[in-house]
């Protein structure tokens, strides 16, 4: 059964990342966009806390469905396509920010080291104990990924955002999937989804060289 509109929905993501990835494992971008779009959800049920990070993600999901919907979206079809459009056609600015802020190589960079928060700080969630502070768990994620790329200022008010962080239960219960035992064994179910498009991601920029962006 679906989420109620607008709702965040466990099932909804799980299905997107697992559509996202082909026999060849190439990702397709229409289902990944998707996923981020329900993980978007997800930021947004947990009020202005993470408002800094899902804002961006919005922006940056709006500009490849732009490009996933445009004149040239076939060659956006796929992230391996669109990288190899985008570098043949010199549409990456590889050493500064100038005539391709917006590339989609760049973009997708950025929401994929969101990603890896959201992939950490999920897999915390699942194998902590009950009473373990999601406030731990949500700092040593963040510190292990997208901390490396944000301003001292930016660090400090998400490190005493998360002290506000509601219970590890409360968040198994945003999921929408049934109790929160239920919602842990769909995140067992999930993650490795999510897993796989971050590492094919990780792979087809790091050969590359596209890993470091400005």
């Amino acid at each position: 059964m679906a989420a109620a509109a607008g709702a965040f929905s466990l099932r909804e993501v799980l299905s997107a990342f697992q559509a996202a990835v082909t026999e060849r494992r190439e990702v397709l971008l229409g289902p990944y966009l998707r996923g981020w779009r329900g993980l978007v959800r997800f930021l947004n049920s947990l009020g202005a806390i993470f408002s800094f990070i899902s804002k961006d993600a919005v922006a940056k999901i709006q500009i490849m469905e732009s490009y996933c919907g445009g004149e040239r979206q076939e060659e956006y079809r796929t992230l391996q396509s669109m990288v190899a459009y985008e570098l043949a056609s010199g549409l990456v600015d590889l050493q500064r920010r100038s005539e391709h802020p917006d590339s989609g190589c760049r973009t997708v960079l950025r929401l994929h080291r969101a990603l890896r928060w959201l992939q950490l700080f999920l897999e915390g969630l699942r194998t902590a104990q009950e009473d373990s502070k999601t406030s731990t768990i949500c700092t040593d994620s963040y510190n292990a990924s997208l901390a490396t790329y944000h301003p001292w200022v930016v660090r400090k008010a998400a490190t005493v955002a998360f002290c506000a962080l509601p219970s590890r239960n409360a968040f198994l219960e945003i999921m929408n999937v049934g109790t929160p035992e239920e919602a842990v064994v769909m995140l067992g179910d999930a993650l490795p989804h999510i897993s796989s498009v971050y590492g094919i991601t990780e792979e087809l920029y790091a050969q590359h060289k596209l890993l470091n962006l400005p």
